[in-house]
């Protein structure tokens, strides 16, 4: 079976609290990790009423101290916004606390729009540039103790404090910047199907520009590949796609510029249907939802178009406890049917 594991955005429901959200999450982990699944990643959004993981870093924290087995990471730290060395110190300092268990997922989007990228940086004056291959090998840098010894920041490799325990860093995205990034340096890749979705073309990228080596927490000998999907699963094709329609009403308030909590599904349900337009725009992206038996379908299709090592279900549900039952029946479902297909 391949392996699967969890994207959380830790999603606040209508008529609840962000700290209830928080709590779901490491509600969540704890269920997915008695499930069996692999990892569990915390996503990186700010300034939003509908997300409230703006904090990657400390949920993994508190996921990690709550669970036992399971790996726990960033999906991911968004690198334009921090120091290398301020990244490189935390996630250390995790990977000492939770040795062998934690990764490190990087990203150079701003998990924001541009107003609260501004609002991040300490120079409010222009936007900063984003440098995000440089950040990315000084980051890497430090973790391996392989900056150059002219490198002014070289000895403070030697001081992070997890050593000699690292966290797995991966590259995430969805283009041909991201798979070079990752490729170059020989570090596994997180492509976000549910992001822009059927990129096959990406995934031989990746393997085609590979660079092997010896690299921290993996075997860096041979590319490893994740997809993320979007994935709602419940007893039949109609509930789940019931389910979905709150994150459909979600996303059609982002592109208008607005945020706002996750609704329950008939609220969301009877907004769409006002607004017949709003099909359109989400027709393009990829969301396998249904039945277990639909989904086990849907989720082989992603196999066959990109022969991943590993797959990555992510969903924004208004009920907790149909999130978690979605986890358990894709669990089940493909317990026994899905399986990596050769490249």
């Amino acid at each position: 079976m391949i392996p699967l594991s969890v994207l959380d955005q830790t999603p606040i429901p209508q008529g609840t609290t962000p700290a209830q959200a928080l709590a779901n999450s490491i509600d969540l982990a704890r269920h997915c990790e008695a499930l069996g699944y692999q990892r569990f990643w915390l996503a990186e959004h700010h300034a939003s009423t509908a997300l409230a993981g703006s904090a990657p870093e400390i949920l993994i924290g508190a996921v990690a101290n709550a669970t036992s087995r399971i790996r726990v990471g960033s999906g991911g730290v968004m690198l334009p916004h921090y120091s290398p060395l301020k990244v490189a110190e935390q996630f250390s300092l995790l990977a000492g606390l939770h040795p062998g268990r934690i990764d490190l997922g990087l990203g150079r989007a701003p998990g924001s729009d541009q107003r609260t990228a501004i609002a991040l940086q300490q120079d409010r004056r222009q936007y900063a540039p984003n440098q995000f291959p440089e950040a990315l090998a000084e980051l890497i840098g430090y973790f391996e103790n392989s900056l150059p010894e002219d490198h002014p920041f070289h000895a403070y490799a030697g001081t992070l404090p997890g050593r000699p325990h690292v966290p797995e860093p991966w590259v995430l995205g969805s283009s041909p910047d991201s798979v070079a990034f990752a490729a170059d340096l020989g570090l596994p890749y997180c492509l976000a199907d549910f992001i822009a979705p059927r990129m096959g073309e990406l995934a031989h990228q990746y393997r085609d520009r590979f660079t092997a080596r010896n690299t921290l927490g993996h075997a860096g000998d041979t590319p490893h590949l994740m997809v993320a999907v979007w994935t709602v699963c419940s007893d039949t094709d109609e509930e789940a796609l019931r389910l979905a329609a709150p994150a459909r009403m979600m996303f059609a308030h982002l592109l208008m510029g607005k945020s706002i909590s996750v609704p329950p599904p008939d609220v969301a349900l009877a907004w769409l249907a006002d607004r017949p337009d709003v099909a359109k725009a989400f027709a393009s992206r990829r969301v396998v939802a249904g039945s277990p038996e639909t989904v086990r379908a849907g989720l082989q299709q992603v196999c066959a178009e990109y022969a991943p090592d590993e797959l990555m279900l992510v969903n924004i549900l208004h009920g907790h406890e149909d999130r978690k039952r979605s986890y358990t029946l894709t669990m089940d479902a493909l317990s026994e049917s899905v399986s990596p297909v050769a490249a």
